[in-house]
């Protein structure tokens, strides 16, 4: 057959025809499994599309290889960081002025930080037995634990935690609690880092002081307290497994909550401890489950104590320049200048008044030692979680006539001595004051001395000294003394001497303890020194004092108050059988009543006043048999019987000598020289055969001159009638004429001190 013409003849002929597209199709596939190798070829329909066990074990090495990359990495980068400051914390304990004696603690967790070789060795044999088997063996991470927590997790069994020892330690040391896996991954790095870092007795005995055993307690020293109220180096072997039983969880587990799962977590650490050869079969076979005691449930700040405990945080804020967190936290040891014993005798000195005393009658107590101005006792109240307010440091009341010293101290400074005399008769017209003054008893004593008119507290007296001195040395003296220049109603008014002014307890107590330290003033203060958890001293009290008066001036002045306690308005408080010397005092109308005393080695002030619904005073309610509460009432009779157990023991001491008095003295008028009497010797024919001599009159003449007539002295027309027995105590009160009362101001109105008729600018913050 002939060949055909092309019907291109231009274009070369066409190439052989390719395979057809049935043909193509196995290549396809070899391009498609070269790329991902899916589906496999000679497969079936399912595993085609299956990984082969090749790309299973390369995927499973990749995975290892890029894990343990990644492990290296952040262990190589992975520091071990500071310690969690939670972890840290401590509890501050505060100790009576013995120094071992606690009275109380701040915490902000309730922790106390203790050495492990402290400790017994079934201590933390228990722990180890009951949180980590393996702990001396493993470092710090143990696989097989995390195995079989995951299997027990898996299989719904009870939940377990894979930490180990270790672990529990870095979580609560370092990094805090944690559930998230990037928190458990870093704290495995930590935990391993760690253990190669620290000694296992390192890592044991950091545990054993972070971790929370429940009762609000952290670490094993509050632990052994708050389960067994011993310290941790007493417990035994039961005691330390019920404790180390419960650390999974203390709050569901505590015996006081669920005794039956307490024992048996105790059985299972006791039996665990034998099997790990910490204890004996017979040891096993003795023990017996233990009895814990009640948690306690009372509040720290509860009771008396509660003021104090305050008046410390406050002070180490303000004068140790400390923090709140860092008391809370820092693990200190604060000693205070408080002795129980004398704290003790407060609390009952109150505790003795009668039962019906109103539920708004307010007493507090101060005493100071004045040597350093340590507070060695202060009754702030009965309750401070039912009353916060101190009526110690923050309530005020009148301070009638224990203001009468500062006058006292002010005329002897400018001048006066003890014997210089006043007019006493009541109902006086004294100038500055608008009304006459009158006198508590209303009884005239004629012309006093100082003396006197201290130990009867006559009003009329001293409102003519302080007018004399000048108001403003009153009020001078009361600064320097202790007497801050903000008090309300400290003025420089004629009747300041009386006592409108309105201090705090506090206030007053430390300027009776400038008297008793004669003149030298010292900073009033509770905290005595501050040790940290080292046993670092960071903070001292300052006890040097200043010196304000002169010494014989406080000699004089203490004389004269001595005649307080001897025979005058507190006699009661002469019953502590040793020199003491004070000052009683009631406010306007009694809204307040006062004794402020001291001997030479401890001064106490105490203040009853009684507040309305609104808070303002009122008068004193009577009481116990007692209508008029004044000063020489039971303010003086708790002084008396705190002062009686303050002073036991203490060596009795006597005040400095008072001034010399001004007596005057006789001077006899000159008497004549005698006239000698002429005597004539006949002359002697002989001579002499000696020197003659010359002999006196064997006998002097004496001739009786006429004596000068004494001076003339004027008497007081009327004789003085001796006043009433003043009251002693509480028991011996005598009941006071209408509107009369100790330190009665002016006019007879009222109670002491009373403002009626005064101007009103001399009456400032005087009902405060």
């Amino acid at each position: 057959m002939a060949r055909q013409p092309s019907r291109n003849p231009g274009r070369r002929p066409a190439a052989p025809r390719r395979a057809t597209s049935s043909t193509r199709r196995p290549a396809a596939r070899k391009q498609q499994k070269r790329f991902l190798n899916y589906p496999r070829a000679g497969k079936g329909p399912v595993q085609r599309w299956l990984p082969s066990w090749r790309v299973v074990l390369g995927a499973f090495l990749t995975l290892i290889a890029v894990g343990a990359g990644i492990f290296a990495f952040a262990y190589a980068t992975t520091e071990v960081p500071e310690p969690d400051d939670f972890a840290l914390a401590q509890s501050t304990t505060v100790y009576y002025a013995d120094g071992e004696t606690p009275m109380g603690q701040f915490s902000e967790v309730d922790r106390q930080i203790v050495a492990l070789d402290t400790l017994p060795e079934h201590v933390p044999a228990a722990v180890i037995a009951s949180e980590d088997r393996r702990f001396y063996e493993n470092n710090g991470v143990d696989p097989r634990g995390l195995v079989r927590a995951l299997w027990n997790n898996v299989r719904g069994l009870p939940t377990q935690g894979g930490s180990t020892l270790t672990q529990q330690y870095v979580e609560r040391y370092y990094v805090g609690t944690t559930t998230s896996y990037f928190g458990k991954f870093k704290e495995t790095i930590l935990a391993l880092k760690i253990d190669q870092s620290q000694t296992k007795s390192e890592i044991l005995e950091n545990y054993l002081n972070t971790i929370y055993f429940g009762r609000g307690a952290y670490g094993i020293e509050k632990a052994a307290q708050a389960y067994f109220d011993k310290p941790a180096s007493e417990l035994t072997i039961a005691e330390s497994a019920l404790i180390a039983g419960i650390i999974p969880s203390p709050s569901n587990w505590d015996p006081a909550v669920d005794p039956e799962r307490a024992e048996e977590r105790w059985n299972r650490v006791m039996d665990l401890m034998l099997e790990d050869g910490w204890i004996t079969a017979e040891d096993r076979a003795a023990a017996q489950y233990p009895q814990a005691v009640e948690p306690a449930t009372e509040n720290i700040y509860g009771g008396p104590n509660g003021y104090l405990l305050t008046m410390v945080r406050k002070e180490l804020v303000e004068r140790a320049g400390m923090t709140e967190e860092e008391i809370d936290t820092l693990g200190l040891d604060i000693v205070t200048t408080i002795s129980q014993r004398n704290q003790e005798a407060a609390v009952q000195a109150v505790a003795n008044l009668p039962e019906d005393r109103p539920e708004n009658n307010h007493v507090a107590l101060v005493s100071i030692d004045p040597a350093t101005g340590g507070i060695v006792a202060l009754y702030g109240g009965p309750d401070y979680v039912a009353q916060p307010q101190n009526d110690a440091t923050q309530s005020v009341a009148q301070g009638g006539s224990t203001f009468k010293p500062f006058t006292l101290i002010a005329a002897l400074e400018n001048g006066k001595t003890l014997d210089d005399t006043y007019l006493s008769y009541d109902d006086m017209e004294i100038e500055g004051y608008d009304v006459p003054v009158s006198n508590y008893d209303s009884f005239n004593r004629g012309r006093i001395d100082i003396v006197e008119a201290t130990r009867d507290s006559v009003n009329t007296v001293y409102a003519q000294m302080n007018v004399e001195v000048g108001p403003d040395k009153t009020v001078d003296v009361a600064t320097r003394a202790g007497i801050p220049e903000d008090t309300p109603g400290l003025v420089a008014t004629p009747s300041n001497v009386l006592g409108p002014a309105s201090p705090h307890p506090i206030d007053t107590a430390t300027a009776y303890a400038t008297f008793a330290a004669q003149g030298v003033r010292h900073e009033t203060h509770i905290v005595a020194e501050v040790k940290d958890s080292d046993g670092n001293t960071v903070f001292t009290a300052n006890t040097e004092g200043e010196r304000q008066f002169d010494e014989q001036v406080m000699a004089d002045a203490t004389y004269a108050m001595s005649q307080v306690v001897e025979r005058g308005t507190a006699e009661t408080a002469s019953a502590i059988g040793r020199p003491a010397a004070g000052k009683t005092g009631s406010s306007n109308a009694y809204r307040s009543a006062w004794f402020s005393g001291y001997v030479p080695q401890l001064s106490t002030t105490v203040a009853m006043f009684q507040t309305g619904e609104d808070g303002t005073e009122e008068v004193l309610t009577g009481f116990g048999g007692i209508n008029t509460i004044a000063g020489g009432t039971y303010p003086t009779q708790i002084w008396t019987d705190y002062m009686l157990v303050a002073t036991e023991g203490m060596e009795v001491q006597e005040f400095p000598e008072r001034s010399e008095p001004e007596r005057p003295t006789y001077v006899p008028a000159p008497q004549p020289e005698p006239e000698p009497e002429p005597t004539t010797e006949e002359p002697t024919t002989e001579e002499p055969t000696e020197e003659p001599t010359t002999e006196e009159p064997t006998e002097e003449p004496s001739p009786t001159p006429t004596p000068e007539p004494e001076p003339e002295t004027t008497e007081p027309a009327e004789e003085p009638t001796e006043p009433a027995e003043e009251p002693t105590g509480p028991g011996d009160l005598l009941e006071p004429p209408a509107g009369s009362g100790e330190n009665n101001g002016v006019g007879g109105g009222g109670g002491s001190n009373d403002a009626a008729g005064l101007r009103w600018e001399d009456w400032v913050g005087a009902d405060s």
